[in-house]
């Protein structure tokens, strides 16, 4: 891609000023919607409707066409039907706008692909960058621009979510709320007919408000290109795929949804294995994964440590390590003998490290900096299990306190319980901590740790530059 049209994806996720090309009255419509929410949510950059047949929009003064807007516009979101695009895309050429976004849909996931190579040709020929046809629209939670008719912002953090999806990305944003799973940027991508994957991703490799990078894929349009754009991405910043269109029916419904070729599953897995891309399982595995790489620091080395208040759990652990790839090794004599010392008699100092039913805050600082504290120890899975003698939340204080005195080695947190634990995890996650309702999860988000530490150490190994073992803050 032209080298200028790259460096003016900027303009598409960091508008200084936004024109809404087909703006509403009508709170049914979509033109509507987008005005709206930019100024529901707070957005810092200047608005201008577009609409002939309007003057005012929500108290925004309301222009005809984008000619009579002041000043220069560093974004056109168009939300006109797919006939009328290109006359407005003229009109937006002349304007000397900075970037395009097509909401409309109507292009080539409908077989007019003729359509939408003219729009193409246009913005390619003034260098123009262009994302879509056919989005949901942009979210940037850094300056609350909810450039779409996603419902609202989602919860703020470090995860940029990438999607063909549009229904995903207005289904999830709720969630986001629920789960305190922080999204930094929503991009809705639909078609992809210029700007896809690979200049996003690449232009996220510099973005300082994006750790981790989530992506939901139908299809791409240069596998090659993907992989070698991603490898040199993930060197820096971790990439996790929801690969979606695996089966024949699924491939079939993603050709009619944004006209991708879903192609070979087994390409696809080892185009993500070469690039580092953390692999998910769905949209619940891949939030779970993405929250660990944007909060963790990457698992450098095999000894993982379970400590847990559950037998029971514990087991379970055990056997989702063995599962997942990071299986639970004996541990040193000597940890063993520290750990005996800080438990009942009934206890386990072993691994899975059992602390018993009865184990308090103090329990669970005294055992996790212990074990935080050996150089054996490379990871840390803690479970809890809500007894009724126990308070959650301080059980999660005290898992937060000893681990901000071992940030360079990660820890997952499994929570189980009911109503007094969901504001443990609320606590958790806030100070940086991903947290889950099951062994299952915790272990898995641990294993994409190990599996993006294992590709750091294979490209250390192979001299390319790689992030440091700390997340950076």
């Amino acid at each position: 891609m032209d080298r200028e049209i790259k460096e003016k994806i900027k303009y598409l996720l960091y508008p200084r000023s936004v024109a809404v090309i087909g703006a509403s009255r009508n709170p049914r419509k979509i033109g509507f919607q987008v005005v709206y929410n930019l100024i529901k949510d707070g957005y810092k950059g200047r608005i201008y409707p577009i609409n002939p047949n309007a003057d005012e929009i929500l108290g925004l003064k309301c222009y005809p066409n984008i000619l009579d807007a002041p000043d220069d516009i560093d974004l056109a979101m168009i939300v006109v039907p797919a006939s009328k695009v290109l006359n407005v895309l003229n009109e937006v050429v002349r304007k000397k706008v900075r970037s395009v976004a097509i909401i409309s849909s109507g292009f080539s996931e409908l077989g007019k692909k003729d359509l939408e190579d003219a729009i193409v040709n246009i913005c390619r020929e003034h260098k123009i960058p262009l994302l879509g046809p056919n989005i949901v629209g942009i979210i940037n939670t850094n300056n609350n621009m909810n450039l779409s008719f996603c419902p609202h912002l989602p919860f703020k953090g470090k995860i940029t979510f990438i999607t063909q999806s549009g229904a995903l990305a207005i289904g999830l944003i709720g969630w986001t709320w629920a789960s305190r799973i922080g999204i930094s940027k929503l991009i809705s991508i639909g078609n992809m007919a210029m700007i896809g994957f690979e200049e996003l991703i690449e232009f996220l490799e510099e973005d300082r408000d994006t750790e981790a990078v989530l992506l939901y894929i139908e299809g791409v349009k240069n596998g090659r290109l993907f992989a070698e754009v991603s490898k040199k991405v993930s060197r820096k910043k971790p990439l996790i795929a929801i690969k979606a269109g695996k089966s024949l029916r699924g491939a079939k419904a993603a050709a009619s949804h944004t006209g991708s070729l879903a192609g070979n599953v087994m390409l696809y897995e080892t185009a993500f294995k070469y690039a580092g891309i953390v692999s998910a399982d769905g949209l619940e595995d891949g939030f779970d994964k993405a929250l660990a790489l944007s909060l963790q620091p990457p698992l450098y080395g095999d000894n993982l440590v379970v400590v847990t208040n559950g037998g029971g759990a514990g087991v379970l652990s055990s056997d989702y390590a063995e599962k997942f790839g990071v299986p639970l090794k004996d541990l040193p004599k000597d940890l063993v003998n520290a750990v005996k010392e800080l438990i009942p008699p009934f206890g386990s100092p072993n691994n899975p490290i059992d602390l018993t039913g009865n184990a308090y805050r103090d329990d669970y600082i005294r055992v996790l900096d212990t074990v935080f504290r050996h150089p054996w120890v490379d990871g840390v899975v803690s479970i809890y299990v809500h007894a009724a003698i126990t308070d959650p939340v301080e059980i999660a204080d005290g898992i937060a306190q000893v681990w901000r005195n071992y940030r360079d080695k990660p820890i997952t947190v499994c929570m189980i319980g009911g109503r007094e634990v969901q504001v443990a995890n609320i606590w958790l996650r806030d100070n940086g901590i991903p947290v889950y309702p099951t062994p299952r999860r915790a272990i898995s988000a641990m294993a994409a740790l190990r599996q993006y530490g294992l590709f750091l150490e294979r490209e250390r190994g192979n001299g390319g530059m790689v992030r440091n073992k700390e997340i950076s803050s």
